[in-house]
């Protein structure tokens, strides 16, 4: 039995320590009912097929942050101690895919934490569905977001020189259970991106969708679309 249903929540700013916490709880309960679950059927007991995996579907903000992937290297934190305190900016090296990237306000940044037996166990696919969700928002406001070859994340002129990335992805799975995810910036300060390597990339730029409309977007609106286009993609049903 499959659970399509998603809990949506949007925590709005939130510190993104706290949010990295709250995210592993989740995570973490989540791993834990389906170990317990396989275990038991495993073992030949009964269990209550009612009982599913839950799924959610979280939007925020963060205040000025930035993080380092597993795979990602420190020295492209181009930024001191006492730089990050003149930025207000923090830095974590943190479990997911990727190199380093900033979160800040007007960015949105969206955590799925989905048990993917509920949809597709497939990781590539995940991440190419996230995208797709991007692209078909920044569509909806005449924009033509991309993939480029070899890199996750959405762009903008992805077979030229211009090429600038808007979106960033990464992820962990364990047991087909996700978290991190992806970050949009929709009215983002580009100037904290000067500070990195951004995602190990060192000869393209960063935009957003404020840059690259001219104008301020209602963020709110957007993430009304970006969920709508998340839920269709991948057949959810959104609670909240």
């Amino acid at each position: 039995m499959k659970n399509k249903k998603v809990l949506f929540e949007d925590w709005g700013l939130t510190d993104y320590k706290q949010a990295w916490d709250r995210q592993e709880e989740i995570f973490g309960a989540t791993v834990k009912l389906k170990t317990e679950l396989r275990n038991r059927s495993l073992a030949g007991d009964e269990t209550d097929e009612t009982i599913l995996t839950p799924n959610y579907l979280i939007f925020c903000e963060h205040p000025h942050v930035y993080t380092l992937g597993k795979s990602g290297k420190p020295d492209h934190l181009l930024l001191d101690e006492q730089g990050l305190k003149e930025k207000q900016a923090v830095y974590y090296p943190i479990n997911r895919g990727g190199d380093i990237t900033y979160h800040g306000p007007g960015q949105i940044v969206s955590y799925p934490i989905l048990d993917l037996d509920n949809f597709f166990t497939d990781i590539h696919l995940y991440l190419r569905t996230l995208e797709e969700a991007v692209i078909l928002t920044m569509a909806d406001y005449g924009l033509k977001g991309e993939r480029y070859p070899g890199y996750t994340g959405v762009w903008l002129d992805a077979d030229n020189n211009r090429a600038r990335k808007i979106c960033a992805m990464g992820v962990r799975c364990s047991r087909w259970v996700t978290m991190h995810g992806l970050a949009f910036n929709i009215n983002t300060d580009l100037d904290y991106f000067k500070n990195i390597v951004p995602c190990g990339i060192d000869d393209k730029a960063v935009t957003s969708m404020q840059a690259e409309l001219g104008h301020e977007v209602d963020i709110n609106e957007l993430k009304q679309i970006l969920k709508h286009h998340i839920s269709v993609l991948f057949g959810m049903e959104i609670i909240g």
